[in-house]
């Protein structure tokens, strides 16, 4: 730089050295700041000039150009300053914390999203804490503008069209306020779908939330996970379905005794209700006796008032598994599994005649020729006979 000055004004030379080796010692017992600022300034401005870069040769600093140049600051003042800054840090992240931000706390006590709710909680604050106005709305994140707000009073038409709504949530009381529009334009209003919202909010009106009917469970015996020490005690039965090929639906109620492990009946239909399940019992009721237990889910056609009926003539109490719990009819469950297992995945049914048959002797195979684990490799009819022999009253 002072090369290209030379160069530039012969002159000045004697001038210009003079004033360099001037400048340290009028300025050595100054600490100013400002200083060593202008002298960078004053490079960089000719720097720009010549279009050289403005860092190169000059050794600006560059974090000297971000502190303030108006006056200096005492490390006192930086000091304050710098707790100042804390304390904004913690007011903003305390404020984070607040309304309108996604934080644990905040989402806990809700938002307040619309002015009326904002000014109903500021007004809530200065009465019952007391604090300020600016303090209240500064929690709450209100601006103050809105509190000073006054609400324009309410037209006739207004009023009229508020009626209206009434009127037509207790005529429709499954329609929104989307078909509340629609039906309020149909009929003369000239009322956009922001309007309608709005009133249809104020109004509190809403479309009731349906309640789902609560599923129908039957009153039975509470006798817990009973196992019977007897045949003829407890009677399980359940449900199973499958097609034939023409692809309609056949229903099979199965029902077993849980003792000896008998498959007793396995009626077929297209469909069977509640009393064709009492029919049913009543053919194995001549039979065998009536059971001391039935046991089976709660479906429709165990909780209809037939089977209730069948129970409290035949002196039989009824056990229903809790909801959504098929182990507790484990023993049918188990038979369902092997019926499935063993015939209905491996045979296809050409009509409901042919499925009673075969599904007949299917039964008359299993109770004669299938061993049990349980029985020591017994049958069940092997297993029920065993146990009438060995277990006959002795003669006096």
């Amino acid at each position: 730089m002072v090369c290209d000055f030379v160069a530039r004004f012969p002159g000045r030379k004697n001038q210009y050295q003079h004033g360099i080796e001037q400048a340290p010692a009028a300025y050595a017992g100054s600490d100013h700041p400002q200083t060593c600022r202008g002298q960078q300034v004053a490079c960089w401005r000719h720097r720009a000039r010549r279009g050289v870069s403005a860092s190169a040769g000059c050794g600006v600093d560059v974090a000297s150009l971000a502190r303030p140049v108006r006056r200096h600051e005492s490390p006192r003042r930086e000091t304050t300053e710098g707790s100042r800054g804390g304390k904004r840090q913690v007011e903003e992240a305390g404020r984070e914390s607040g309304f309108g931000h996604r934080h644990a706390q905040g989402d806990r006590v809700g938002k307040l999203l619309t002015p009326n709710r904002q000014r109903a909680a500021v007004t809530m604050l200065l009465a019952r804490f007391g604090v300020s106005q600016r303090r209240a709305c500064n929690v709450v994140g209100a601006h103050r503008s809105t509190m000073r707000l006054v609400s324009p009073p309410i037209t006739t038409e207004e009023i009229e069209l508020r009626a209206w709504l009434r009127s037509f949530s207790t005529t429709r009381p499954r329609w929104g306020w989307r078909r509340a529009a629609k039906t309020a334009r149909r009929a003369g209003w000239n009322v956009n779908n922001k309007r309608i919202r709005r009133l249809w909010r104020v109004e509190g009106l809403r479309v009731p939330q349906r309640r789902h009917k609560k599923r129908l469970t039957g009153i039975g015996t509470d006798v817990g996970a009973m196992c019977p020490i007897r045949p003829n005690i407890v009677w399980a039965m359940d449900f199973q379905f499958d097609t034939t090929a023409d692809g309609r639906q056949i229903k099979f109620l199965n029902i077993i005794d849980e003792f000896t492990r008998e498959a007793l009946a396995i009626k077929i239909d297209r469909s069977i209700n509640a009393d064709q399940v009492a029919a049913a019992l009543d053919e194995l009721t001549a039979q065998r006796g009536a059971p001391a237990y039935v046991r089976f889910d709660n479906g429709p056609e165990f909780v209809a008032h037939a089977i209730a009926d069948w129970c409290r003539f035949n002196n039989t109490n009824s056990i229903f598994i809790d909801p959504g719990s098929p182990w507790q009819n484990a023993w049918i469950e188990s038979f369902n599994g092997r019926l499935r297992d063993e015939l209905l995945n491996s045979w296809r049914f050409d009509s409901l005649l042919e499925a009673r048959v075969i599904v007949e002797d299917w039964r008359h195979d299993y109770n004669t020729n299938r061993p049990h684990t349980a029985h020591g490799e017994l049958t069940p009819n092997e297993f029920a006979l065993h146990w009438n022999t060995t277990h006959q009253p002795q003669a006096a």
